[in-house]
């Protein structure tokens, strides 16, 4: 058997006498530690059942995480991985990518670890587009620790930390994406196994930066935070599945659509036509990623499925870029010259 091995965004090369990869080759002798019941179960399936449709051998694959719930996973997945302190999942995966352009390379972590301590290197790793896939589990609470409220709480969230409410508003991980100028942006739920595994698979594919965000439900701390649109009776009716250039539409038998006002979405009950509704295109400027990210439930259905997909030059090909440039231009150097060379000072 031949196959073309690719890491992920379409660099590869032949390889012969392949081995069928399965879902049982990604999963660890490791005992899975979560709470009975959490979302991140869904995930970890999902994100077992989808690497063998990458073709990549698991020494390729990497996966890294801070701290969190979320960040456990590493452990649960046969491949490479390493599991940082908190926030700092980026730091890592961006060296790793910076020097082993080769390598796929998944980022795991949470709303508490990716937009708290970890926001600002989340930013930079998007405004880069290092070539990683970052998949953010959003339950809006802080589980590990016990219940505190997170930087995607909503407003008024009544935990044991904020007995009168959070003062605070949340953030949106979707704008945050698309503010940072993320190339790839979508967003997910874990109880839709099929669309969840579809994302996390379209994500692998995308040369740059892919983010996806999981509404997991944490049964313990914050159980049924996406209960009122996400259960599977109502999803049809408060879920709208963005498909690139097809009219957005939602409802059990998808009679209801979404149309522009100028820049403000209306929701157009019962269209009989598509005239007139508004066409998604991921490949549009991002003003219109924001408009549907701004729709807000109860006053409109929420968004799920990718939201923005276009490319643009990689951190790592440009950084490779530069470097053979200097190279051709000056030789490869020597570290003891650099050490030696220009200004130097003695101190006594």
């Amino acid at each position: 058997m031949a196959a073309t091995l690719t890491n992920g965004n379409g660099a590869g090369a032949l390889i012969t006498d392949l081995p069928v990869l399965t879902r049982k080759d990604f999963t660890s002798d490791q005992e899975v530690r979560w709470c009975p019941g959490c979302g991140d179960y869904s995930i970890l399936a999902q994100m077992q059942k989808m690497l063998p449709e990458l073709h990549v051998p698991k020494e390729n694959i990497v996966f890294v995480s801070g701290i969190g719930c979320s960040s456990r996973a590493p452990y649960y997945l046969e491949t490479y991985g390493f599991h940082s302190i908190h926030g700092r999942a980026l730091t890592l995966a961006t060296g790793l990518k910076s020097s082993r352009p080769e390598l796929t390379v998944f980022v795991i972590t949470g709303d508490g670890d990716g937009l708290s301590i970890g926001g600002n290197h989340l930013l930079h790793a998007m405004r880069r587009n290092v070539d990683l896939n970052v998949v953010l589990f959003n339950n809006r609470i802080y589980g590990l620790t016990k219940g505190q409220p997170s930087p995607t709480s909503e407003v008024g969230k009544v935990t044991k930390f904020s007995p009168f409410g959070t003062a605070e508003r949340p953030l949106n991980p979707i704008r945050v994406a698309l503010s940072a100028g993320a190339t790839f942006i979508a967003r997910s739920l874990d109880r839709d196994i099929k669309h969840l595994e579809e994302t996390l698979y379209q994500a692998s594919q995308h040369k740059g930066i892919s983010f996806v965000e999981v509404y997991q439900n944490c049964n313990i701390f914050n159980d049924g935070a996406f209960a009122a649109f996400a259960e599977k009776d109502v999803r049809a009716d408060k879920m709208v599945y963005l498909e690139h250039g097809q009219p957005v539409r939602f409802g059990k038998n998808r009679e209801h659509g979404i149309r522009l006002n100028g820049f403000a979405p209306e929701i157009v009950w019962n269209a009989t036509s598509d005239d007139g509704l508004l066409v998604h295109d991921t490949h549009a400027d991002a003003a219109l990623a924001q408009i549907l990210v701004g729709m807000d439930y109860p006053d409109f259905p929420v968004p799920v499925g990718i939201f923005r997909a276009v490319e643009e030059p990689t951190f790592e090909d440009v950084m490779t870029h530069q470097i053979e440039m200097a190279t051709s231009q000056k030789g490869e150097g020597k570290l003891e010259d650099i050490l030696r060379g220009g200004e130097t000072w003695m101190v006594q």
